[in-house]
């Protein structure tokens, strides 16, 4: 079973849950908005990504503008950079799906078919 967290408001969301749901893929639904992954939690999804932090960030967010994070993040510690994320789910790339060692960020039918077909 794989982790899914998503905004219902958000269509890259829907469109994954829909693909989640039509191969058949058992998930457990978070709504990021509301119970964003913890700082620990963040930590153990980013050291199996196998990607760089900052592609964990929503960049085209209001909260990432607001906050100016496109210049901070460059000066920004891993430390800080995952308790900025785990402060507040919006700050995300959604939808962030993991389990069994894998994570997709977003969605793209090829790694989800890669990753969880």
């Amino acid at each position: 079973m794989i982790t899914y967290y998503a905004y219902p408001k958000c269509t890259t969301c829907r469109k994954a849950k829909k693909w989640l749901d039509d191969q058949g893929v058992e998930y457990n639904e978070i709504n990021i908005a509301e119970a964003p992954p913890s700082k620990e939690q963040l930590s153990e999804i980013y050291a199996a990504s196998g990607v760089d932090l900052k592609k964990f960030f929503n960049t085209s967010g209001m909260k990432y503008r607001e906050l100016g994070l496109k210049d901070k993040l460059a000066d920004m510690a891993e430390e800080e950079q995952l308790e900025l994320l785990a402060s507040d789910g919006m700050l995300i790339k959604r939808p962030l799906a993991y389990g069994d060692g894998k994570v997709t960020l977003g969605f793209k039918e090829q790694d989800f078919e890669a990753n969880w077909g």
